[in-house]
């Protein structure tokens, strides 16, 4: 359980942008124990189910992975095909990322915005989805700066945390032994003017009281405004890490 952080307190969180030379955008999160890295490649194509339509503008698409030690015990390499829970956390992610992204933007081009964990403790998806859109924002800055975008295309602030009930507390930004021990979790992906984007989650034993529900969502989207102020002054290149 955490010692010295308060309930609704985060985990120090870190995000360096522009970390892999080749991408289009990346960055590198330490959130807490968590290790994430994510790159954003964009490619001159559109998915067969977009080709010929008229205004469809781009797409994207995201990838997920576990490092084989990114946990105490090796993860096997997804070789050939993504398991159940790297498909659930991939479709998450793209859902995230186009809800924010100005896709009319980019014409005939299909972003790819892939996501690796190096290290895990609790709230990698949330981790991923940070990482991710540090990686878009980084690309975003490319693409202006070099004069291939008119315009900002990323509409709002992103950000996700997680939230739980543990022993009779609401907990923010669970480690993985809180995770462990909570009777109800949500991960909470939202903007940051409040905005909800998607909440992942609920019980874990007996039936959450709707109002206990509603609070762990308030709080969550609470948080991830607070995340949002963190995390911006780190994608602009003005701090190294903040609280």
């Amino acid at each position: 359980m955490r010692s010295n952080r308060r309930d609704n307190e985060l985990r120090r969180i870190e995000v360096t942008p522009g970390y892999n030379r080749h991408a289009e955008g990346s960055a590198l999160v330490k959130w807490g124990d968590n290790i994430v890295v994510s790159t954003v490649s964009i490619e001159q194509k559109l998915p067969p189910h977009l080709r010929g339509k008229k205004g469809a503008g781009g797409w994207l698409t995201a990838e997920y992975s576990l490092l084989p030690r990114s946990t105490e015990v090796r993860v096997q390499r997804e070789r050939l095909f993504s398991g159940g829970r790297s498909q659930e956390i991939q479709r998450l992610l793209g859902r995230t990322f186009r809800s924010v992204l100005d896709l009319q933007l980019f014409p005939n081009q299909t972003i790819t915005v892939d996501v690796d964990v190096v290290q895990a403790d609790g709230g990698t998806r949330c981790a991923g989805i940070v990482a991710g859109y540090a990686a878009l924002h980084d690309a975003a800055n490319a693409l202006v700066f070099d004069g291939k975008l008119a315009e900002w295309p990323l509409r709002y602030e992103l950000g996700a945390v997680s939230v739980g009930a543990v022993n009779g507390r609401q907990l923010v930004d669970l480690e993985f032994s809180e995770d462990a021990e909570a009777h109800a979790d949500l991960n909470v992906v939202a903007t940051g003017d409040g905005r909800v984007v998607e909440v992942q989650g609920g019980s874990e034993g007996a039936p959450l009281d709707a109002q206990e529900y509603v609070t762990l969502v308030a709080t969550g989207i609470t948080a991830v405004q607070r995340l949002v102020e963190i995390v911006r002054p780190q994608l602009a290149g003005t701090v190294e890490s903040s609280f």
